[in-house]
């Protein structure tokens, strides 16, 4: 497993970049690899809850991740992730050719077949997901697409849930079906850009490099970023 990175610290925000395989929290009794125990061993948000750290990723999700270290900022962040004034940019490789963009606004709920998935459901919460494909790749006589998504709900699995319910599931998700023979041993996702404007409204922007196992699997396929 890669280590976490710092990408930006002041006085009042870390933001960090999350490597897959690693959970956020402890709340399940995760223990030692968990983005909250290593805040802990480096002395970073202490006395806070959950270590300041104010979203979460998926443990196969890599990229960035805020961690306020004052009360008065977690609270803030809470405010704007409760108020949906955080853009949050991720990228991912689904399978299929997905349309140029789109929205898909979808309830999703618990699988009460499966413990620990999310579906569907019309009785779900509201979840809403924008995307535009970045890249259409033909390997091996399939199509695979590379998708840059705009999340503007926060719900747990909500891209790979959106996705594999129209068909496209991520490149090694093999919780939600996705395709497992390109070598990927986690769902092809990476949270790439996070966007708000502090307190005092000056805009804060973060990016994130894809990491390099997405990296290989791209170069694997032949597929070159042109932009």
């Amino acid at each position: 497993m890669e280590e976490i990175k710092i990408n930006f610290e002041n006085d009042n925000l870390l933001v960090l970049e999350k490597p897959a395989g690693m959970v956020v929290t402890n709340e399940n009794g995760q223990g030692k690899e968990t983005v909250e125990e290593w805040l802990l061993k480096n002395r970073l948000g202490m006395g806070l809850r959950r270590q300041g750290i104010g979203h979460r990723l998926d443990k196969g999700t890599s990229g960035l991740l805020l961690v306020a270290k004052t009360e008065k900022y977690l609270n803030f962040l809470k405010y704007l992730f409760k108020e949906r004034k955080i853009i949050k940019r991720y990228l991912a490789l689904v399978s299929g050719e997905v349309s140029i963009d789109g929205v898909i606004e979808m309830p999703i709920g618990r699988n009460r077949r499966a413990f620990g998935r999310f579906k569907v459901r019309e009785d779900g919460k509201i979840s809403k997901t924008l995307f535009k494909r970045e890249g259409l790749i033909y390997f091996l006589g399939k199509k695979y697409s590379l998708v840059s998504i705009d999340l503007k709900t926060g719900r747990t699995h909500q891209i790979r849930v959106h996705f594999q319910y129209l068909g496209w599931p991520l490149v090694g998700d093999r919780t939600y079906g996705g395709e497992m023979n390109l070598g990927m041993v986690r769902p092809f996702l990476h949270a790439t850009e996070i966007e708000f404007r502090n307190p005092e409204g000056n805009l804060m922007h973060f990016e994130s490099k894809i990491p390099a196992d997405l990296r290989s699997i791209l170069m694997k396929m032949g597929y070159e970023d042109r932009s």
